[in-house]
Order: C-alpha cells, then sequence, then structure tokens
C-alpha cells in the first residue's frame, strides 16, 4: 500500500511506525528543535511534520492547478489576480502566489535537512527504541520528500532540460537545516537544472536503497523508483525511463485499479505509488491544504468555486473517440464561475468533508512513462508501446489500436492524466506552446511559461540571477 494519511494533533506523539491509515503525531515544527532527536517519539513526529508540510496547498494543489491552466486543459475563470497574473503570462516577482510556493517548498527542504544532517549523528544507544535501521528509512523518508520538493520547485522555476540541454540556471541546493522558507541567510546561486536534477536522482537513489518496499502509509523504495522515472522522461534519458518504470510495474506492489473508483475517496487503491492523503479532521495548516485547493477551484458550486472547468480544448480531444470512461465517469457538466456552460473534473469529489486527495504518483502514469520511453527508444522494455497503451484504453472503454505514434501517446497521457498537473510540463519538455494559437508568451522557452525568482528572495540575495523578463 502506497499512501500516506496524517493527521496533525496535538493530542500524541506515536511511540513507533504504524500500519493503520491514520497518526496522530506533533508535526516538527512544533517540536523545540532541541528536543527533536532526544526520543523516538519526537523524532518520528519531525519526519512526519515534514509529511504534514507537503499537504500544504502551495506545493500540493496551486502548482498542479497552474499547471493545468497554464496550459491548454482548463479554462480559468477566477477571479484571484495572482492567479490571473500567471494564466495571462503575466507573472511578477511580486505575485503572492509563486511566492508562497517558492516559501512553503524550502520550508519542508528545512525540515527535511534537519533529520538528514542530524539524525545520523544520534547515538541509538542516547534513545530508547531508536535502531539503526530506523534512522536509515527516517532519513530516506526525508530525502524522499526533499527530491520531490526540489523536482517541484525546479519545474516551475526553471526552464527545462531541453531548453539548453540543462546547462540553465535551476533553483539554489540547500543542503543545511534552517527554519522557515527563507534561503536568502544562505545568499547562494542557483545551481543549474543538471545539477539540480543530479541531486535529486542521488537523493532518490539513496530513498529507493533504503526504503522498505512496503512501508504502510508512507514513502516507499517505489515511489522513488517512480519519481526517478519522471526524471528521466523529463531528461529523455529514454532507456533508463524504460526501465525505471518497468521496475515499478513488475514489482508486484501496485497494480492497474479496475475502473476509477481510485479517485472517489479511495487511497487505499492499488492504483496509487505516492499521493497526498486529506481526511476531514487535518489541520490546521499554516496556509491552505492541498484539499481545499483541489475542492474549491475544480468544483462548481455549490461547495467549489467553479474556476478550472476543462478546456474546449479537452472537451474536445474527448469528443474526438465517444465512449471514453475518463470523460463519461469522471466529469460533470454544470456552469462555471462566469455563469458559462461547461464540464469540470470529479476527480477530486470529497466536496462535503473538503477532504480529496492529491494524486502524485500513480501506476497508470508508470505504462505511459515505459510505452514513450520504449517507442523513443525503439525497445519493448517490459512490453511494446503499442501494449502498454491498448491496456490503458481498455480500461477507459476504448478500442484497441492498430499502431501507435508518439503523438498517440502524448493523447493518452492528456487524457488519463489531466487536472493532475502534468500537461505544462509534457508541452514544454516537446517543445510544445502551452496555448493552442497561444502566441509568443506561451510558446517554449518564453520568459513567463516560468516563475520569476521571488522578490523577498532577489531583494535579499544579491548573488542569485533573476530569470530573464520576470521584474
Amino acid at each position: 500500500m502506497k499512501t500516506l494519511k496524517i493527521t496533525v494533533a496535538f493530542l500524541a506523539i506515536i511511540f513507533a511506525f504504524s500500519c493503520e491509515d491514520q497518526l496522530d503525531v506533533v508535526p516538527e515544527d512544533n517540536v523545540a528543535s532541541n528536543t527533536v532527536f532526544g526520543s523516538f517519539a519526537t523524532i518520528n513526529g519531525a519526519v512526519v511534520g515534514i509529511y504534514s508540510k507537503n499537504q500544504s496547498g502551495d506545493l500540493n494543489g496551486n502548482p498542479q492547478l497552474m499547471s493545468d491552466f497554464m496550459s491548454d486543459n482548463v479554462n480559468f475563470v477566477g477571479s484571484f489576480p495572482s492567479l490571473q497574473e500567471i494564466d495571462q503570462f503575466e507573472t511578477l516577482a511580486t505575485n503572492a502566489s509563486i511566492d508562497n510556493i517558492w516559501f512553503d517548498g524550502y520550508e519542508l527542504i528545512g525540515a527535511a535537512n534537519n533529520i538528514i544532517v542530524n539524525l545520523p549523528e544520534v547515538s541509538v544507544d542516547d534513545v530508547t527504541g531508536l535502531t539503526e535501521a530506523d534512522k536509515t528509512v527516517f532519513v530516506a523518508e526525508a530525502k524522499f520528500l526533499r527530491a520531490i520538493t526540489n523536482f517541484q520547485l525546479v519545474n516551475l522555476f526553471a526552464q527545462p532540460f531541453q531548453f539548453s540541454n540543462g546547462t540553465n540556471l535551476g533553483i539554489p541546493l540547500v543542503t543545511q537545516p534552517f527554519e522557515g522558507g527563507d534561503i536568502s541567510e544562505f545568499q547562494l546561486e542557483r545551481s543549474t537544472v543538471n545539477e539540480v536534477h543530479a541531486f535529486i536522482e542521488q537523493d532518490l537513489l539513496d530513498a529507493a536503497a533504503a526504503l522498505p518496499e512496503n512501508n504502510g502509509v508512507r514513502a516507499e523504495a517505489g515511489a522513488a523508483r517512480a519519481l526517478l522515472a519522471r526524471l528521466a522522461l523529463y531528461r529523455e534519458q529514454w532507456a533508463e525511463a524504460a526501465d525505471l518504470a518497468n521496475q515499478v510495474i513488475t514489482s508486484g506492489e501496485y497494480t492497474l485499479a479496475s475502473d476509477y473508483d481510485f479517485y472517489d475517496d479511495n487511497p487505499n487503491s492499488s492504483e496509487h505509488i505516492f499521493v497526498v492523503v486529506n481526511t476531514p479532521t487535518d489541520g490546521p495548516q499554516e496556509n491552505a491544504g492541498s484539499d481545499e485547493v483541489y475542492v474549491n477551484f475544480y468544483n462548481p458550486a455549490p461547495g467549489g468555486r467553479g474556476d478550472a472547468p476543462f478546456s474546449q480544448e479537452l472537451i474536445d480531444a474527448f469528443a474526438a473517440e465517444a465512449g471514453d470512461r475518463r470523460f463519461s465517469e469522471l466529469s460533470q457538466a454544470a456552469s462555471d464561475a462566469g455563469g458559462n456552460d461547461t464540464f469540470f473534473t470529479t476527480k477530486y469529489p470529497d466536496i462535503v468533508n473538503n477532504a480529496s486527495d492529491g494524486m502524485a504518483l500513480r501506476i497508470t502514469e508508470m505504462y505511459l512513462i515505459r510505452a514513450e520511453a520504449n517507442l523513443r527508444n525503439g525497445s519493448s522494455v517490459g512490453d511494446s508501446p503499442l501494449n502498454d497503451i491498448n491496456l490503458l484504453r481498455t480500461r477507459a472503454g476504448l478500442g484497441n489500436l492498430a499502431s501507435v505514434d508518439l503523438d498517440a501517446i502524448a493523447l493518452e497521457r492528456r487524457k488519463e492524466l489531466c487536472f493532475e498537473g502534468h500537461r505544462r510540463m509534457d508541452l514544454l519538455r516537446n517543445n510544445l506552446n502551452l496555448r493552442p494559437d497561444g502566441g509568443a508568451a506561451s510558446a517554449p522557452g518564453a520568459n513567463k511559461v516560468i516563475f520569476p525568482i521571488v522578490e523577498d528572495e532577489t531583494t535579499n540575495n544579491p548573488n542569485i540571477t533573476q530569470n530573464p523578463g520576470n521584474f
């Protein structure tokens, strides 16, 4: 099982791992730093606190929403000025939404660094119940969470690998513990995309080697391999991407769900490799949780804001082939915030409890990665691209294709992963405009298809380089 379900509460600190669906812990930032490493419970609480930070809507929620409406999947009709700026490719360094992503991301990285740097120095002789094996797994979990966050940040604040073979500037790499999300104290320049990717890769390799294959409700080895597969795909390392995706598929830990019920508050589905699980009792959070973002923006009124309906282009993509269950079962007709008749996704259905989950990694993506990487590489690791795509089409209620090409795979990725935050990077890495007839502003390599480095950082760090055109 591949899920995380955490309740942030001030009730108790557990003294051992649990394979139950819910953990009651004190998050890391509510435990005094000088006592974090004094007991097994507080160490465990510090690690679970990193997971809690990952539930922030600024790390899981808003980035996916922005990736959808910056691309051609969502017709954004919302009224928030900071989101309108992003939608119109007019993002400024003072934009509050990207400021939150930057600082929440580095806050998580600082908390992860606290475990990665300091826990190895803790003697098991001084902490009752702590073993060297526990330490190894705790550090591996922190590395996985640091990796997935660095990956999120570099995808948003830097041009993709394809822009200049990764020699372009990425994000600052922070490896030391610190409190809060302000990294200007380190006065760091941005590392290149290649350097950031190498750092992420090493974190994930370490995590994959140390995490259990089945880690109950927490990150496990398969999640690290799955994110490595995505990284390899983004870097056009086709053989590695196919092999890593195949490892996840053949591990026996995950299976393709027979239907789409896993979106309906079913975090225990074998479909999931890693999911941000939200419950009605989650919180309080410093910022809106990911569940609030998904429910508010992706659902029509009553219950949601009605700000993020299907784009006409996505509706047309589904309409081109009748009978696709990914549309008939995962959409609803409704009016958007502007009063227009359209369709909304039902991938985040829990409006009543405000507790829809965020899809981070699922097995379907691994089939899509394997198919694309094999086709580009002229290989058939695990299975042929045609068989992988037809497997997904069968679940969707569609007939088998007689042959498959890159366009067919891209279309299946779009229809399968829409509203999960993949489309923007899929277009950019394939040198495609983010919007049909979007013009220069949304073209690959344009200044504002990525975010500016936030003003708070550039003001206090004279060594950091701003992205061009984003002042």
